[in-house]
Formats: C-alpha cells, sequence, structure tokens
C-alpha cells in the first residue's frame, strides 16, 4: 500500500483525495438521517449532491433546505468547508497540532492544491489559511446571523448565518431558503448583499493573494499574479455591475419593480456572484438574454487561482488578452506590468483556455441529446455553471435525466480539480524528448 502511495504523484493524489471525499459523502447523504422525512435518497441524487458540495458548486438536484435533515446539511457543510479549503490544508494543520513531520512530497501536493510557484512556506501559508478562514466565516456568520435573527428563532438564525456564510466564502452557493430561492427575498436588503457579496469576493481572490496582502504592510510588495489578480477582478466586477444594472434596468421580472437602492444591490450582487459562488438575488430563468449570456462569460473566466472559486482562472484570461493585444499590435513580447511573461506561462494559459471551452461545448452538446425539450441557452448556462464550479442554474438542474446528472457530475469534478491537474493526473509524466522535428509553417488566419 505504501509504495502504492508513494508511486502517485501530487496531481494523482488530488484527484484520489477529492473523490474519495465525494463517495464518503454521498454514502452519508444516502442514509435515511440525512432526509426530514427519513427516506432513503437515490444514491444518484446524493452523488451529485455530494460532488456539487466537494466541488464546492451549489448546484443541486433536490431543494436543500426542505430535503435534508439538520444531520445532512452539517454533513454537506462539512463536505464544502473541506472542498474549498483542500483536504491538504486540513491534514496539514492536524498533523502540526499532532507534533508529525510533514513530508517534502506533501508540501508539493499542497503547492499543487493552491497552484504555487514552490513548495517553499507551505506550511505557514496553509496554518494562515485556517485561521483566516475561520476569522471571516465567524464574522461574515455573526452578521448573518443577527440578520436573520429578525425572521426566525435564534437557534435557526444562527445555524442559518453560518451556513450561508460558510457557503458563499466557499464560493459554494447552498442555501436553507427552501424552493430552490437562494436569497431572493434579501434582493434589496443591503446587510445580506453586502455581507455576502464580501464573502464572495475574498474567497475568489486565492490564499496566495489574501497572505500577500497581510504581509503587504511590511513587504510594501506585491507579486505580478497579485497584481494581475487584484486588476482583473475589480476591472471584471465592476463591469459586470454596470452591464447588469443597464440590462436589467427596465426588466420587471428583476430589477424593474425595485427601488434605486434595491437596483444597485440587485446589479451589485448578480455582478458579483458569477465569480463563482452561486447564490442568487435575481431570478435567473427572467434575466435577459444580454444578462444571461454575460453571466455565462463571467462563469467561464471564474475567480482566482489557489481560491474557492473555479472557470479558467482571471489570471489565464488576462495572459490570454495581453497575449492578443501583442499580437496585433505587432510586439513580439507578452508583457502585463512592465513584466515579460515566459511563452510556458501563455501555452498553459492558451491549453487551460482551450480545454475548458473544449469540456463545455461537449458538455452542451451531450445535454442537448439526453435532455431535450429545453431551450439551447439553458444547456449552455448549465455546462458552464457546472465546469466554473458556480452552482446557478435557469432550473434545469432538478429535470435533468440520470444521464445529465452524470454528464453534470463529472463537469463539476473536472471544474474543480482544473483540466491541466485533471489532464496530469491521468497520463504519464511527460518526458524530455530525444529530438526533435523539423521546423513546419502554417498560415494562419
Amino acid at each position: 500500500m505504501k509504495k502504492f502511495k508513494d508511486s502517485l504523484d501530487p496531481a494523482k493524489l488530488l484527484v484520489l483525495g477529492f473523490a474519495s471525499l465525494i463517495l464518503v459523502g454521498a454514502f452519508l447523504l444516502s442514509m435515511p438521517i440525512a432526509t426530514e422525512n427519513y427516506t432513503t435518497l437515490p444514491f444518484l441524487d446524493a452523488l451529485f449532491t455530494a460532488t456539487s458540495a466537494v466541488c464546492v458548486t451549489g448546484l443541486v438536484v433536490v431543494d436543500t433546505g426542505n430535503t435534508f435533515s439538520f444531520f445532512g446539511e452539517v454533513v454537506i457543510l462539512i463536505l464544502i468547508q473541506i472542498g474549498g479549503l483542500g483536504f491538504m490544508t486540513l491534514a496539514t494543520f492536524l498533523f502540526a497540532l499532532l507534533g508529525k513531520r510533514i513530508s517534502f512530497k506533501e508540501q508539493l501536493l499542497l503547492k499543487e492544491a493552491y497552484n504555487a510557484a514552490s513548495p517553499g512556506g507551505m506550511i505557514r501559508l496553509a496554518k494562515r489559511i485556517l485561521i483566516f478562514t475561520a476569522i471571516t466565516e465567524t464574522i461574515g456568520g455573526i452578521i448573518l446571523a443577527i440578520r436573520f435573527s429578525f425572521e426566525m428563532p435564534i437557534a435557526q438564525a444562527i445555524f442559518f448565518g453560518f451556513f450561508h456564510s460558510i457557503s458563499v466564502f466557499n464560493n459554494a452557493g447552498f442555501d436553507l431558503m427552501g424552493d430552490y430561492s437562494s436569497l431572493v427575498d434579501y434582493v434589496d436588503d443591503p446587510t445580506v448583499v453586502l455581507t455576502v457579496c464580501s464573502l464572495i469576493i475574498i474567497g475568489g481572490l486565492g490564499f496566495l493573494v489574501i497572505n500577500e496582502l497581510y504581509d503587504y504592510r511590511h513587504t510594501r510588495v506585491l507579486s505580478l499574479h497579485s497584481k494581475v489578480v487584484l486588476s482583473m477582478s475589480i476591472i471584471l466586477t465592476v463591469s459586470a455591475v454596470v452591464l447588469v444594472f443597464i440590462f436589467e434596468y427596465g426588466n420587471a421580472n428583476t430589477l424593474g419593480s425595485l427601488s434605486p437602492m434595491g437596483k444597485v444591490l440587485g446589479a451589485l450582487f448578480h455582478g458579483v456572484t458569477p465569480r463563482t459562488a452561486g447564490a442568487n438575488t435575481l431570478p435567473i430563468a427572467d434575466l435577459t438574454h444580454a444578462t444571461l449570456f454575460l453571466t455565462i462569460f463571467l462563469m467561464f473566466i471564474g475567480g482566482g487561482s489557489g481560491s474557492t472559486a473555479g472557470g479558467i482562472k482571471v489570471s489565464t484570461f488576462a495572459v490570454l488578452v495581453t497575449t492578443v493585444k501583442s499580437q496585433l499590435s505587432g510586439k513580439e513580447d507578452v508583457v502585463i506590468f512592465k513584466r515579460r511573461i515566459e511563452i510556458e506561462t501563455v501555452l498553459k494559459a492558451f491549453t487551460v483556455a482551450m480545454s475548458g471551452l473544449f469540456i463545455v461545448v461537449v458538455v452542451t452538446f451531450l445535454l442537448s441529446i439526453t435532455d431535450r425539450g429545453h431551450a439551447f441557452i439553458m444547456y449552455l448556462f448549465e455546462a458552464t455553471s457546472a465546469f466554473g464550479t458556480v452552482g446557478l442554474s435557469m432550473g434545469l438542474t432538478p429535470e435533468l435525466s440520470p444521464i445529465g446528472r452524470i454528464l453534470i457530475i463529472i463537469t463539476m469534478f473536472i471544474g474543480r480539480l482544473g483540466p491541466l491537474t485533471l489532464g496530469f493526473a491521468i497520463t504519464k509524466r511527460r518526458k524530455q524528448e530525444a529530438y526533435r522535428h523539423p521546423k513546419g509553417k502554417i498560415m494562419i488566419g
């Protein structure tokens, strides 16, 4: 067994770890004690829910608040927390508490999990992540619990507050409001909207960026990665909020019926949530086609590398945009913030984007075959939401056929791990080629 474990590289261990956690979660959620009426949930539904929780997505085939008991909801919450932080982060913290030595291979696994440049300082980073996560989720939980206490018993308000705080910080999108309503009833509530948006943004930046921001008071230095993530996040979020406000301003089913402040809060929430939280205050199915297409675009991009968010990541998008700009300008080098980007990084960004696009296109095509009778945009929206581990849906998820559910399960799993990580896990290590072929030319454009 030890020999088998030693033969696995970090990418394979990540895949096996997440898969094992999903199977354990599915088993627990399929137990009668996990549901409100003590009936056994079909295993496929339990597997779908467990995958969605571990992959911090939020797509559900059964309503979380009306279906699961307190035990089931706690299981989902634990799966979200472990899936968002990464099981290796928690394992590292437990090993440190027990005084056990963290091996170099385990540090490499942490490096893979957070997409870091090197394994150096991973143990210190893991400890900081846990402390920061606990503080942030606690503050968010207290604020939401106080707000919910005006509408429900205090014990329920506390549980609701912390459940939703953990869910949105980990960009999961699960909610307990019932009837697949998410946070629609709080569309113009500044306390809920601003708290949830803050948790989504912080969780989607990436732990490496947050760590650098914390150290900035001493170092006064930010890495190129952090600068790119912060600048692109601001640009994408502000642009999304403005566009949603414009597109939905006259839509009576969304912003049209709200007060001026409600319109701003509604646009703010929907501009933030595709990055990739999954909670919503506007009814997704009633959005204009322009907003739906914008949402698909944002879901595909996602959040920061090494964060709880999915998608191809904002840094990947930044490299692609800058590469196109450089080519159109006739420049040989790709430069961001006066730093030249290596060709290996450009190729990796292109590979990640094209792999993600290929997955979304294939899943959309297959869903249109297995689950006929819906508008095409619903298939595209569902596939992108699953790949980006977002959790937003136009209402297709509960109506998916068994094959359609399996397709979304696989897509969520690939989206959480990332196409490159999964690809490296199922293929052999790349070897140095003994020879190189002569160059060839192909006409482009």
